[in-house]
């Protein structure tokens, strides 16, 4: 519920609500590609100052990187691939390697926004903030994104919580998947 975690009234937020929060490749291909509408609006329509992922605990999404999905639902399995990368090399995902992954995914839609030109143009010219959330259900907190730390931490102790995974226009370093580190 994202006006409950910012306070915000009616019509200040523009959402856009999908399947673990993924974010579509910048590939320019025929068809419908409702998220990717909806950044390329938000950018250049709406003109938007900050563009938030906020991904949570116990996500659905991430489980099912790690398990089966029904053979039936062809469209999400291509969805889940969006999140493939954030995948950790585990047999058996416990709560701490699920974290991880929902957090991973999370700096990696950042990361693929980026691919995005109008989404680069203006976070490059300072027009436009990236920001990654992780809502952390059970005990009802936001950690966010901090990219001097290059990791999660609550947000009431984020002193660098702008610009996704960049930092004056430099990349953090990157752990073995291509994603900046996360805390441990």
């Amino acid at each position: 519920m994202p006006y409950l975690l910012t306070g915000a009234g009616p019509g200040e937020l523009f959402l856009v609500r999908n399947v673990g929060a993924f974010v579509p490749p910048y590939d320019q291909s025929q068809g419908f590609h409702g998220t990717a509408a909806a950044i390329e609006f938000a950018v250049l329509n709406l003109e938007v100052r900050r563009i938030i992922v906020c991904g949570h605990s116990h996500c659905g999404a991430v489980r099912a990187l790690y398990g089966e999905v029904p053979a039936a639902a062809q469209n999400l399995v291509r969805w889940l691939e969006l999140g493939r990368e954030a995948v950790l090399p585990v047999a058996e995902p416990g709560p701490e390697v699920l974290r991880r992954t929902e957090q991973r995914a999370i700096v990696l839609q950042l990361e693929r926004l980026m691919n995005y030109p109008m989404v680069r143009e203006r976070v490059e010219s300072g027009t436009l903030t990236l920001h990654g959330w992780y809502y952390v259900i059970e005990d009802g907190e936001v950690h966010v994104f901090d990219v001097g730390l290059g990791g999660f931490i609550p947000a009431s102790q984020a002193e660098h919580a702008g610009t996704g995974p960049y930092l004056h226009q430099a990349r953090l370093p990157l752990d073995g998947s291509g994603v900046p580190a996360a805390e441990d």
